[in-house]
């Protein structure tokens, strides 16, 4: 039996986590097609200065798959660094370490803020629900009280998805906030402590090089294995099969502005889905049309400041919850990697979560470097330098955004998607979902599971769906 033409939109994780598998197992032949003039999407790494920086702060969680970690220390070998987690959280003009550590806690928080979690934990049971609709301040305000709600969870919240925690959904605290109730923050607090058991890791994983090395590697071992992957090339059109004979035909246009026309079997698709949806012809119906423009993203722009000094700080993330400064996380590449070079030189990564075409979106790098730059002094941490450089790079679908009510609009969206043959949606973008990297991949290696004998087994997939409703997003 031939096996199966499979085109794949995107190379990011779960896009060429997928090409890889399907080529190792020999179950396709497939060719990716990817926007970009790089792999990895935002998962991709980019050099600054001689150093390689990333599309914000990425880590490879433990809680990884065994499969994936076997194969990612197969194609890494030992540049796939275990480093210790060491960041910090500013909260009510304290530093608090993260993740958290009972004797930071004892020496650091702020009285009246520990008083009110305590006491919202032993008045717990006591506390009624909100009546009405769940959301993400109803669900959280249940479980952890209004003392971290409103001095934390709250405000990150505003800050993330630019709107108020009334108006996101309930799934979205359970899908984004790992430490939702208090026996879990109590696990996660003495994850340290021998003998008990913990939620979430004090380690990480991370690739010499940069998180893109993660995507590189599985481009390259996938191309070796005998997958396409063309770079450059943005799909335009879907032409969907008339009669279960047909193929399925990918029309896109390059960088330099020639077409070219792909056929297959599968279509499996990691662009998000609203885009998907708007380029398939024949068209959807109305209805699925509508609801594309009922699925939010929150944008991101990305601000690395090059400093001329070995470090700014010990610590690889710092994070601000409070709405007094712009940004949500400050990271230093060269901590995650712990590497000495470029010597006498390193990388700032700030975070400001944004819309497409607000104030934040339309500002020049300078008034970006400027903004950054104020925000570290409201925060206690001034740059000990003036930067030597400032770069931007901006993410137009950083973050989904669960408002109230989306899963009707995305519901639409994933009937239409399923009732299309051969096709398939999947990844973060595809799923409209949080997760993290290793989600992504998790995500490709179930698909490629499903392909039997050249054959979608629709059923497992449906199971598998289920299970990635439970991911939570490791922080």
């Amino acid at each position: 039996m031939s096996r199966p033409r499979i085109v794949i939109l995107g190379a990011g994780p779960a896009g060429l986590g997928a090409a890889y598998r399907l080529q190792r197992e020999g179950k396709a032949e497939s060719v990716v097609l990817e926007r970009n003039d790089f792999v990895g999407g935002n998962a991709a790494s980019f050099d600054i200065g001689g150093q390689p920086v990333d599309f914000g702060s990425h880590r490879l969680h433990p809680s990884s798959g065994l499969p994936i970690l076997e194969d990612l220390r197969r194609l890494l070998g030992e540049d796939l660094l275990q480093r210790p987690r060491h960041g910090r959280i500013r909260l009510r003009g304290r530093w608090i370490h993260f993740p958290l550590k009972p004797l930071d806690l004892m020496l650091r928080l702020d009285p009246r803020f520990a008083l009110g979690t305590l006491w919202d934990m032993v008045s717990g049971p006591l506390r009624r629900r909100s009546p009405g609709e769940e959301s993400f301040a109803t669900v959280l305000r249940a479980q952890l009280g209004p003392t971290i709600c409103d001095q934390f969870y709250y405000p990150y919240a505003r800050k993330i998805w630019g709107r108020q925690p009334q108006e996101l959904s309930g799934v979205q605290a359970r899908r984004r906030v790992s430490a939702g109730t208090f026996g879990k923050l109590l696990r996660k607090v003495f994850a340290s402590v021998p003998g008990v058991k913990s939620v979430g890791f004090s380690y990480f994983f991370y690739p010499r090089g940069g998180f893109g090395r993660i995507s590189r590697e599985l481009a390259a071992a996938a191309v070796a294995e005998g997958a396409t992957i063309q770079l450059g090339q943005r799909v335009e059109r879907l032409l969907a099969p008339a009669s279960p004979e047909e193929d399925w035909t990918i029309e896109t246009r390059a960088t330099d502005g020639t077409s070219r026309s792909y056929t297959a079997d599968y279509v499996w698709s990691t662009i998000p889905i609203p885009v998907l949806a708007r380029i398939v012809s024949p068209q959807p119906e109305s209805v699925v049309l509508e609801a594309t423009g009922r699925i939010d993203y929150r944008s991101m722009v990305l601000v690395y400041l090059q400093l001329p000094v070995d470090r700014f700080s010990e610590f690889d993330a710092h994070y601000f919850p409070s709405e007094s400064v712009s940004l949500t996380r400050l990271s230093e590449p060269k901590n995650y990697s712990d590497s000495p070079e470029p010597r006498g030189s390193t990388v700032l990564c700030a975070e400001l979560p944004c819309d497409r075409g607000d104030e934040i979106w339309e500002s020049s790098a300078e008034e970006l470097g400027d903004r950054v730059r104020a925000d570290l002094e409201t925060a206690g941490i001034p740059l000990p330098v003036e930067p030597s450089g400032v770069q931007v790079r901006k993410l137009a679908q950083a973050y989904p955004i669960y408002r109230t009510g989306y899963e009707e609009s995305l519901q639409q969206l994933d009937d239409w998607a399923e009732s299309q043959p051969r096709l398939l949606t999947y990844g973060r973008q595809g799923l409209f979902a949080h997760d993290n990297t290793h989600h992504a991949l998790y995500m490709a290696y179930c698909a490629v599971d499903c392909l039997k004998g050249g054959e979608f087994d629709e059923q497992l997939w449906q199971g598998y769906r289920r299970e990635f409703e439970t991911h939570v997003v490791e922080d």
